[in-house]
């Protein structure tokens, strides 16, 4: 499949070419029993999003009865990040080294960072056009997600020892469902979310996005359903976590809507959407899957990583080369950094210790570590060509739903 062209910015995938350890039974039991979901729902049909405050969602119009597609939120009590402030590490992940995981998509390998020292102390090939590294549910193992490779390296996060590569079509992107017992492997050239064992990897169910691009994900509070980006497409799939099958539709009304990074609120109402053509972020109401506003942030909308205390989120502008402060709680862009001399900051995560944002430097071959309370670039780092969705580790949280460290 041809990739489209972006307008006004480097393509970020390029076809070329083609070229695990578990918990202890107990620690697994305890896991399972903090994660124990109740599932269901039934579907609805597709929906256009619609500017908030129009009849439709105010309060009383046509759009307050809670439609069928619910993405079904959490409660006023509610707080997804509760388990992943600052120091809360896992048991799981005690012994794991410091370091950060860049994949260089277009170098074909994957820069190893010591952020203590701020340099890169290891490099190593992994398979073709390497997009995101990924932690398993159960944090014992990381996943580079080699899309032309057709394949998952596997890394021993103690170690830092590699595996033999894992088969696997297309994995562009990587999560895992909150109760631990399937993988989801975006494959995004084939348009679909394969359904797979954790352990074997072999696929239970395929279920097509019937869109192009699809790209990034996230979870409902209760883990019933998930909303994942159409890059392409410019639209939202809702999808329903145990029936594995597409719900509804949402297509974004904005001329060449891209929609990238998916990021649920602290409390579980709302779902961010990071768009890099309308250079901002959207917010979806996960009770009725319909757009309820929409914020600037700046050109080229990429990535979205809640701070320690789950009072901002980070959002990372890789064509005006800044990142977008948003408060989650007045739910709007309170400041921005300017990376110096011009960067294109794209996709990483918060330190442990929530003192530093990482993110990496998509066409610049680099890595910025940002102080997250000023803004300030306390370092620039080379890597490879391409660098993409990095993975900062070890994080706080009790369990990975994937991607570049969405941890619960």
């Amino acid at each position: 499949m041809s990739v489209p062209k972006r307008p006004s910015e480097p393509l970020h995938r390029h076809v070329r070419s083609p070229r695990a350890l578990t918990l202890g039974a107990l620690a697994a039991a305890a896991v399972v029993a903090a994660t124990a979901l109740i599932w269901g729902g039934p579907a609805a049909g597709e929906r256009k999003a619609t500017p908030a405050g129009t009849a439709e969602e105010r309060p009383g119009g046509p759009g307050a009865e809670r439609p069928t597609g619910s993405a079904s939120p959490g409660t006023a009590s509610t707080d997804v990040y509760a388990h992943t402030r600052a120091g809360m590490l896992s048991p799981a992940v005690k012994e794991h080294r410091e370091r950060i995981y860049v994949p260089n998509s277009d170098s074909d390998t994957v820069s190893v960072i010591d952020p203590e020292k701020m340099k890169v102390v290891d490099t190593f090939a992994v398979g073709d056009l390497p997009h995101h590294v990924t932690p398993s549910h159960d944090l014992e193992t990381l996943y580079v997600n080699n899309t032309q490779g057709n394949s998952l390296t596997p890394i021993d996060p103690e170690t830092g020892k590699r595996d033999d590569p894992i088969p696997v079509d297309d994995p562009y992107n990587l999560y895992f469902t909150p109760d631990g017992r399937s993988a989801i492997v975006v494959a995004e050239r084939l348009q679909r979310l394969d359904f797979r064992d954790p352990e074997t990897w072999k696929v239970r169910k395929s279920v097509p996005a019937g869109c192009a691009g699809v790209d990034h994900m996230d979870f409902s509070a209760d883990g019933r359903r998930a909303v994942a980006s159409c890059e392409f497409d410019g639209t939202l799939l809702l999808i329903d976590v145990r029936k594995r099958k597409v719900l509804d539709e949402l297509q974004l009304d904005h001329p060449g809507s891209k929609p990238v990074d998916v990021r649920l609120s602290p409390d579980g109402k709302l779902f961010y959407v990071a768009d890099e053509v309308a250079n901002g972020v959207w917010k979806v109401d996960a009770d009725t899957f319909r757009v309820k506003g929409f914020f600037k942030t700046g050109r080229g909308t990429h990535g979205l990583y809640p701070s320690r205390d789950a009072k901002v989120m980070y959002a990372t502008n890789r064509l005006a080369g800044t990142v977008s402060v948003i408060d989650l709680e007045r739910r709007k862009v309170t400041d921005t950094w300017r990376i110096p001399g011009g960067g294109s900051p794209d996709m990483g995560g918060v330190s442990a210790d929530g003192r530093t944002l990482w993110l990496s430097g998509r066409y610049h071959s680099e890595v910025y570590a940002l102080d997250t309370d000023d803004g300030e670039v306390r370092a620039r780092i080379p890597v490879g060509a391409g660098a993409h969705g990095m993975l900062v580790w070890p994080q706080p949280g009790r369990l990975s739903l994937g991607h570049t460290g969405n941890m619960r």
